[in-house]
């Protein structure tokens, strides 16, 4: 691509302002002053300089809902070589990076994109985007557990903001719960940290929701596309 209209794709400036600036000494390719308006780029190789900073293409934007299985990590590799959520998306050629992380054994909702900005907008605990979880957990817990979870509990080194806990329903005979759990925190492991601290150990955790964005018709394994409207919504929290 002519090194003219490569600056004008990037957004920069116009081809013809584009030319003003490479005339001004003001352009760089891999270090070197641009002198011929001929010049042609190789987009994947050369690094393009305006005024000093690196400019580059546009990328296209891609924003994921993954329906995480168990047993995958959210990172890229690990050392026990374990498979990794990136390893479904094989049918998606930019590299897309999780907002946020599930645990190993922790299933459900896990969003991706290459949007920089919006990931950490999503992660940083200012904005207090709700995180709904569906657990199965050992036993019932009693109203003043619940109460006790939804205040805040001390764990390790920091107390929990508060949150919400529903019980869906109880199992007697097999001494277990169905609740759902309402976070906007995300430390590691929190859930089953404060479910562990009120004596109710998480059997089963799943992510079903993250703000207004869940998991729709997904099975283990499966992903779509956000709308419009859900990737709006995620830029305006």
């Amino acid at each position: 691509m002519r090194i003219n209209k490569y600056i004008a794709s990037c957004g920069v400036a116009s081809r013809r302002k584009a030319e003003e600036l490479i005339n001004s000494g003001r352009v760089l390719v891999n270090g070197k002053v641009v002198e011929e308006l001929s010049l042609q780029i190789d987009e994947k190789n050369d690094e393009v300089q305006v005024d000093g900073k690196v400019i580059s293409l546009s990328q296209k934007d891609v924003y994921i809902a993954l329906y995480k299985p168990e047993g995958y990590i959210t990172t890229v590799k690990d050392q026990f070589n374990r498979p990794s959520v990136l390893d479904l998306l094989t049918s998606i050629d930019e590299r897309l990076y999780p907002v946020g992380r599930l645990d190993y054994e922790t299933s459900g909702l896990l969003i991706l994109t290459n949007d920089g900005d919006l990931t950490y907008k999503l992660t940083h605990p200012k904005h207090n985007i709700d995180k709904v979880y569906r657990a199965k957990i050992k036993g019932r817990p009693s109203e003043e557990e619940i109460s006790r979870f939804e205040g805040g509990i001390h764990i390790e080194d920091y107390v929990t903001a508060k949150a919400r806990l529903k019980v869906l329903k109880e199992s007697r005979d097999k001494g277990y719960s169905v609740v759902d759990i309402t976070i906007h925190e995300g430390r590691n492991r929190q859930v089953r940290k404060m479910c562990k601290a009120i004596g109710h150990p998480v059997l089963r955790l799943q992510r079903i929701n993250m703000g207004k964005i869940g998991l729709k018709d997904l099975k283990p394994g499966e992903f779509r596309h956000l709308s419009e409207d859900e990737i709006k919504y995620l830029k305006d929290i």
